[in-house]
């Protein structure tokens, strides 16, 4: 099956799954898992690898508009050595004093594959869900689109260093306890903004209008894209971004761009149904594990 497929499988199995973190009490947590096939390109550091795999599980904290607590990550590799894994921590504890969280450690283990997983915990009285969406509303992401995408065109050019820098982007978690008190409904851009557009809009049993020149594209983008249909997979469905998309009532958007550490951008609205850019159906499609 595929990867819908099997999310659709354990939210059938598991009630409590389905948003990025799970709830329990007052405390949110989750876990990932990265592989060096799949999600660290040749010429990724160490470093580097600690700071986005920590800092993937610290963006669904962000999600869920919680404080961030703490995280662990288990480190699994055909042989331990020293400077790398000395480079992974450090990535680690960096990724987490931006958010003032605490890396606390983990574990490690042998593998014939370099693979991180990680878990991070945070604390919210009231998380906001991926459900709650309503039509009217404004769709807003934080920050910029597209440096993930960016970033992968570098490393495959030789520019390790500046790919690297793109690589290792900032949780969002200050943003998203910034707008959660307005926010209806948030998720991290981690697939895609359009699958996550599609999957606000099946949680909230509602619909998504965007138009693509509302959208923050980062300007890294627009050194490496070749024409407009490249910058638009690059920004829209690679994924990896780590942004938040959240909805909120229009009167609330000033307030919430006032209250934001980060740019806020209002991209399109909620609809009674459908997810459709410059008025054309936007297909499902996005980064998939």
């Amino acid at each position: 099956m595929d990867e819908r497929t099997a999310l659709a499988l354990v939210g059938d199995r598991v009630p409590a799954a389905g948003d990025d973190c799970a709830v329990v009490d007052d405390l949110v947590v989750t876990t990932d898992m990265l592989h060096e096939t799949t999600d660290f390109p040749e010429g990724t550091t160490r470093y580097t690898a600690g700071w986005r795999a920590v800092g993937a599980s610290l963006s669904d904290v962000a999600a869920m508009g919680a404080e961030a607590t703490a995280a662990v990550a288990v480190y699994a590799a055909p042989e331990f050595r020293e400077a790398e894994l000395s480079a992974f921590l450090e990535g680690c504890r960096d990724v987490c004093a931006t958010v003032d969280a605490e890396y606390v450690g983990g574990d490690l283990d042998g593998h014939d594959e370099f693979t991180v997983a990680t878990t991070a915990v945070g604390r919210a009285d009231d998380p906001v869900r991926r459900a709650g969406a309503a039509p009217g509303e404004a769709v807003c992401v934080t920050g910029t689109l597209g440096r993930t995408g960016a970033a992968l065109r570098l490393f495959e050019a030789g520019d390790d260093e500046r790919a690297n820098e793109l690589f290792r982007f900032e949780p969002r978690v200050a943003a998203g306890r910034a707008v959660a008190p307005q926010a209806t409904a948030m998720m991290d851009v981690s697939d895609g903004l359009a699958r996550s557009l599609h999957r606000l809009a099946e949680a909230g049993s509602c619909g998504v209008a965007v138009e693509s020149d509302a959208l923050p594209v980062d300007a890294a983008v627009e050194a490496v894209a070749d024409g407009p249909a490249d910058r638009r997979e690059l920004a829209v469905h690679l994924g990896e971004d780590f942004e938040l998309v959240f909805t909120v009532p229009e009167a609330e958007l000033s307030a919430v761009r006032a209250a934001a550490p980060v740019a806020v951008s209002r991209v399109g609205e909620v609809t009674a149904g459908g997810v459709r850019m410059d008025g054309e159906p936007l297909a499902d499609r996005g980064f998939t594990h």
